[in-house]
């Protein structure tokens, strides 16, 4: 089973309506919505905006659902001048980049986790590259691979994006992947962190920006995960 998980509405429904064989459960004020997504089993859960409701979807739809994976889909903003709107970002590795206990010695963004102290979160390889060729198959070429940072904050202005280019090689920014970055290591689930560009590194008002092209790059992440799935052998 695929788990899917975005923050809103709009990153999520798409996905919901086009399932079929549903029902619906909900936990802790989440609904999880059960069924088939072309030829796969899969979850979809809408968490809420930011990083503790992420992880206790993603927590909950571990114990709960049993997926062999998860992704975590929707939209971000850019950090860096190679991403512009509409473009899309495949995480190799999140980082949670409000986490800061450097003044005991640590990196920026080092988690304490259970069995370790990270920084950066990799993520799955084989999920990586079938994103990447999910991209490919809708004739989508202005993806990138790399970083993300997550944090509590919508990051405006573009001296906030770049010091998280800067500190973390970040490509997006976002509020959610992170988190579930974190608890799908400790599960040993495989994750992946998939973010269209709604924000911009432009001199454009920040808020605008993403009220204005929300919904569009919302919609292009549903068609790459739908892609994705499109692609995987049928069970």
């Amino acid at each position: 089973m695929t788990g899917i998980i975005g923050a809103m509405d709009i990153e999520t429904q798409g996905l919901i309506q086009k399932m079929t064989d549903t029902h619906t459960e909900e936990i802790s004020g989440t609904v999880y919505t059960v069924g088939r997504l072309g030829n796969h089993d899969c979850v979809v859960a809408k968490c809420g905006i930011g990083k503790v409701n992420a992880a206790i979807a993603a927590q909950t739809m571990i114990l709960r659902f049993s997926p062999d994976r998860i992704i975590n889909t929707g939209i971000g903003g850019s950090t860096s001048k190679k991403t512009h709107i509409g473009y899309v970002v495949i995480a190799d590795h999140v980082v949670q980049h409000d986490m800061d206990t450097t003044i005991l010695g640590d990196l920026r963004g080092e988690l304490y986790l259970p069995k370790e102290k990270i920084v950066r979160i990799p993520c799955s390889k084989e999920l990586t590259d079938a994103l990447q060729s999910a991209c490919e198959a809708i004739g989508e070429k202005n993806y990138i691979v790399g970083p993300v940072a997550t944090g509590d904050q919508f990051i405006s202005g573009n001296d906030k994006r770049m010091m998280l280019n800067q500190q973390f090689g970040a490509l997006a920014c976002e509020m959610e992947g992170g988190s579930i970055g974190q608890v799908c290591r400790v599960n040993q689930i495989p994750f992946a962190v998939l973010r269209s560009i709604s924000d911009s590194m432009s001199e454009e008002d920040d808020a605008v920006e993403y009220a204005t092209f929300s919904k569009t790059a919302a919609e292009k992440s549903i068609e790459i995960i739908t892609s994705y799935l499109s692609l995987r052998p049928a069970h």
